[in-house]
């Protein structure tokens, strides 16, 4: 198993079971159908909320590492990564904002580094993970159709969203009122950070070298010619 996949692999999960536990014991507080993920960071728990989404982010750096390492991710696709995971610490550092109030600094970074990051991650695996790359090719696996199946459904994730932004805007009503803003962030949530963690399975999966044609394993590891 390569090491930085797997650490990756590891602090990924430890931040979404972080994140997912904080939002589990906050549902009377915040609602989750109309409330967005990020509203965890303005109260009591913004710290575990912090804690969380830096883990992943650096879970998700790992495992571009570990990609790039293995050369099963060019350049454009571990760039993408690796803006995903900037835009996760933008979005853990800088805490929402309540825009009614005016307009904010460290509300303006969050928001920025949220769109880079949902906008990054399916971008990110559906150029790492697709069909006929030579990566692919190469060592293709279940984990990696599952990635880029999730990639496609975050990018169906990301058209309605906009979708509904722009009938909105046709209304006259604000973006975050034509839609249940907080589930559907939360689904575009769940369905990238799946997919993250098929490229992370993929990234740490133990490489077996195919053997020369007509060759066999001699005992200890040793080829001899079955000719």
């Amino acid at each position: 198993m390569h090491q930085p996949a797997r650490w990756g692999l590891g602090a990924a999960g430890a931040g979404v079971l972080l994140v997912l536990g904080l939002d589990l014991t906050s549902v009377d507080e915040i609602n989750p159908f109309r409330r967005t993920i990020s509203e965890h960071g303005l109260g009591p728990g913004g710290w575990v909320f912090g804690l969380g989404v830096g883990l992943l982010a650096a879970g998700s750096a790992a495992i571009a590492v570990s990609l790039a390492r293995r050369r099963l991710a060019g350049i454009v696709g571990t760039v993408a990564l690796l803006g995903w995971s900037v835009g996760l610490f933008l979005t853990a550092w800088f805490e929402k904002h309540d825009w009614s109030v005016g307009p904010s600094m460290s509300g303006s970074i969050h928001r920025v580094g949220s769109f880079v990051a949902f906008l990054c991650l399916p971008l990110a695996v559906l150029v790492i993970a697709r069909p006929r790359s030579r990566a692919w090719r190469r060592e293709r696996s279940r984990a990696t159709l599952v990635a880029f199946c999730l990639g496609v459904c975050s990018v169906l994730w990301v058209a309605g969203i906009a979708t509904m932004i722009l009938i909105g805007a046709r209304a006259g009503l604000p973006w975050y009122r034509v839609m249940p803003l907080g589930l559907v962030e939360r689904g575009l949530a769940v369905t990238e950070v799946a997919a993250l963690l098929a490229l992370g399975v993929w990234a740490a999966a133990r490489r077996l070298d195919a053997a020369p044609a007509g060759t066999a394993p001699e005992p200890g590891g040793a080829m001899r010619s079955s000719a």
